[in-house]
Parts: structure tokens; sequence; C-alpha cells
């Protein structure tokens, strides 16, 4: 079976848009500062958004479209994910440089600056793996419910830096949604025993329900130490009603 190039395409988009987006949140953990420049993770997001809606009117074949002889269309999005890319890494790699916020150049938390890479390494390994080493295509035939079954993942692992960094507390670098993904590729090592297909739509239902848990506990852990009633109206003390006020 013959594949375009758009589904390669919007793989390295969507997961250089996670890149950026992740370095800038680990630059804040090292740092104690969040810092965005003139073009960053916005205007990846933006171009991420316009490579759709184009793909949606024009259909996936406008990005092989030749311009200037044998020059393609779709290497501008290349082009611009290299260009944002090379601006954030500059500025992330003198952010490593200068040393962290914390004691003797760590992080805020006081732990290595290098560590927060692990999880964020170990889900892109596993879904470039997954995607291109598949037998029955899972990627090419089903891309947008595999790039958001990564894109929740890796919701969840950004919203565990963006406490870390907050808290100030050491980031776990295993995550319980990578149980998902783990058992995609241990599948896919014994020859698919589980159709692809099946078990990527279980894997999107755990990552989505391991977020939906991690952020409601955050918020309700956070509500108790602040006293705050979440989506609740207390009735006021009854020596308030005797008194008519």
């Amino acid at each position: 079976v013959q594949y375009g190039s758009f589904p390669q395409i919007m793989f390295i988009e969507v997961f250089g848009v996670f890149a950026l987006f992740y370095c800038s949140h680990w630059q804040a953990y090292v740092s104690g500062t969040l810092h965005f420049g003139k073009i960053d993770v916005t205007e990846a997001h933006y171009s991420v958004m316009f490579v759709h809606v184009m793909t949606y009117a024009f259909g996936p074949g406008i990005w092989s479209t030749r311009i200037f002889g044998k020059f393609e269309l779709w290497y501008t999005i290349i082009g611009m994910t290299l260009v944002t890319g090379f601006l954030v890494i500059k500025d992330f790699v003198n952010t490593m440089k200068r040393g962290g916020g914390g004691k003797n150049g760590s992080t805020v938390a006081g732990t290595s600056v290098i560590a927060p890479i692990l999880p964020f390494f170990f889900m892109v390994i596993f879904a470039t793996m997954i995607a291109f080493k598949s037998n029955s295509h899972i990627y090419e035939l089903h891309p947008m419910l595999y790039l958001m079954t990564f894109g929740i993942l890796f919701a969840k692992i950004t919203n565990k830096l963006v406490v870390a960094h907050l808290s100030k507390s050491e980031m776990e670098y295993f995550d319980s949604g990578m149980w998902g993904i783990l058992i995609m590729f241990l599948n896919q090592y014994f020859n698919e025993f589980i159709p692809e297909y099946y078990l990527l739509w279980f894997v999107l239902a755990w990552c989505t329900l391991d977020l939906i848990s991690y952020c409601s506990t955050v918020c309700l852990e956070m509500c108790d130490y602040m006293k705050i009633n979440l989506f609740t109206i207390p009735y006021p003390p009854p020596k308030t009603l005797a008194n008519g006020k």
C-alpha cells in the first residue's frame, strides 16, 4: 500500500510543536521563570492550525504541489518548524548554560536540569516506533486518532511538569499513562496479538481517564489546601438564620 507524504509531515509538525511547548515549561522548571520569545510556541500552534485548515479546504494533495521547479509546498512546513525550533532551542540552551534557579545550578526543586527530558523522550521514541513499524499501518490509516492519543498523554506529562514548577517539587518521570503505549509496543512486538485499531481506542480511553483523574486530584488538593468550595454552595450556619442575617 502506498501512502502520501502528508501523514509523515503531520507527525513531524505535531511532535515538533510538542517539543517546543515542553522545552518552554522545562526551561521554566529550571530557571523558575516562564519565558516566551517573539516567535515561539504560540506561533507554532497557529502554523499547525493553518496546515489543518489548508488540508481541509484543498485536500492533502496541495502539499505535493511543486513550486520553483522541484520544490514541493510541504517543504515550507518543515522550514517553519526548523526556524521556530531553532529559536526556542537557542533560548533553552542559554538557560541551561546559566544554570537553574535552585542550589548549585539545579532546578527550582533542587533536581537535575536534564532529568525532565526522560518522560518526553520515551513518549517520542515509543510513538515513532509504533507508528512506523506497524504491519497494519496504524498511523497512516488513522493519523488523527493516533496523534490525539499521544496528544492527551503529552498533556498529562506537561501538566505534571507545570505542577512541579509551580510547587517546586520533584517531577515523577514515569507516568501511568505510559502503560497504554507500552502495551501497544509489546502487542506489536508479539505480532499484534490484539488488533491495533481496537487497542489504540483502548489506549486513548486510558490516557483520557488518566488525565481527568490527575487534573481532578490536583484541583481537589488545591481546593482543600486553600479552603475553597469547588462547585458547591455552602449553607449559612444555623445562628445566622436565627438572627435573620
